[in-house]
This record gives C-alpha cells, structure tokens and sequence, in this order.
C-alpha cells in the first residue's frame, strides 16, 4: 500500500511539474499562476501544497527537472557522437547534427527553453535561483568545451580560437536562438543557426 501511496504522489508531483512547465513557456514565469497549473492539472490547492510550499518552490523543481532532462539529452548525444566516430570533428557535426534533429522533433507551437524564459525574468527571482541557473548553464558550456578540446588538440584550428570561446558562441546560439525563435514564431531558428555554427567548425578544422 505504501508503495502505490508513492507512486501516486510521484504521479500527481509529475503532473504538476509538465502543467506548470508548459504554462511558464508560454506565459513567463510572471504570468503563470499556482491556479492555472491547477486548472491544467485538475487538482486541488491541497493536492498542491502537498508537494509544494509556494510557486518559488515549485519554480525551482520545475527548472531542476528541465536541466535533468536536458543534460542528459545532450550527454546521449555526445556518447552517441563518440560510438559512431573516432575522430573530433566528425563527433561534433554528429552531436550538432542530433540536437538539430531533436528540435525538429518538436514541431510547432514553439516553446522555448525554461532557462531562457527564467533568465528573461531574473529580477523575479532570488540570488539563490539565479546562482542555480548560472551553475548549470556552466555545466551545459562544459559538455560542450570538453568535446572542443579534444578537437582542438587533434586537430589544430585555422585562426587561432579556444575550447571556452566556442562553447560559449554555441551556448549564445542555442539560448539566444531560442529567445528569437519564440519571437519570430520561427521553430527552425536555432536549427539554422546551430547549421551555420557547424559551417564555422568545418572552416576552422577541416583541412
């Protein structure tokens, strides 16, 4: 009995995290409210406040559970990468390559990224949220800038430029373009642009 209690509380704490992430990436977080995520839920206040103290609280659950998934979508991808390639170039064209076909996956409406959407709308959070968001997005650069310095190393570029400047391009490029793909209601936006960063790579290594 105590197992099914369980697994129903993980269930509704679930729900409550996809409904209010969904309403945050298309309303801001300034725009979401703890009834709205009930009415998408269908649940009660007390239901709510089971799992959660306040709508901070369930801010900070929320772009925890975004960075699990995310991070290891992207430590798939690069493992993916690894397995089907021995050399560094090819293994970022196919880690870039699979992020872009996850995008397209997608489809339309939309949505965004729950880092972008809290990052427009840092001044509604604590020093302790905005300290989270900026740990993870290190940790996000350092995937990438791992997998640049292995490039690097085999393979010296043609203008000279370091693992920690073009992850940080990358990172602009996927945080950025998803700011701009919501803006222009373009859901190809970053695909176009992480294409054109794959150009960049093969200017600078291909020789």
């Amino acid at each position: 009995m105590a197992t099914r209690k369980g697994a129903k509380g993980e269930e509704t704490r679930e729900k409550i995290l996809a409904a209010a992430e969904s309403l945050i990436l298309r309303h801001g977080y300034g725009g979401s409210t703890i009834d709205q995520v009930l009415a998408e839920t269908g649940l009660t206040k007390g239901a709510f406040f089971h799992h959660f103290r306040s709508k901070a609280d369930l801010a900070r659950a929320v772009i925890e559970r975004y960075w699990e998934n995310d991070a290891a979508l992207f430590m798939g991808w690069a493992e993916r990468a690894n397995r089907l390639s021995d050399d560094p170039l090819e293994r970022m064209l196919i880690f870039l390559k699979l992020f872009e076909e996850f995008l397209d996956g997608l489809g339309r409406p939309f949505q965004g990224c729950v880092f972008a959407a809290y990052t427009q709308e840092s001044e509604l959070f604590d020093d302790a949220m905005l300290g989270y968001i900026h740990s993870k997005f290190e940790e996000w650069l350092a995937i990438f800038e791992s997998q640049l310095e292995a490039l690097i190393a085999a393979r010296p570029p043609a203008r000279p430029v370091t693992a920690r400047a073009l992850a940080e391009l990358l990172g602009s490029i996927i945080e950025g373009g998803f700011i701009l793909a919501k803006a222009y209601d373009d859901a190809r936006w970053v695909q176009r642009q992480c294409a054109q960063y794959r150009e960049h790579l093969e200017l600078l290594f291909r020789r």
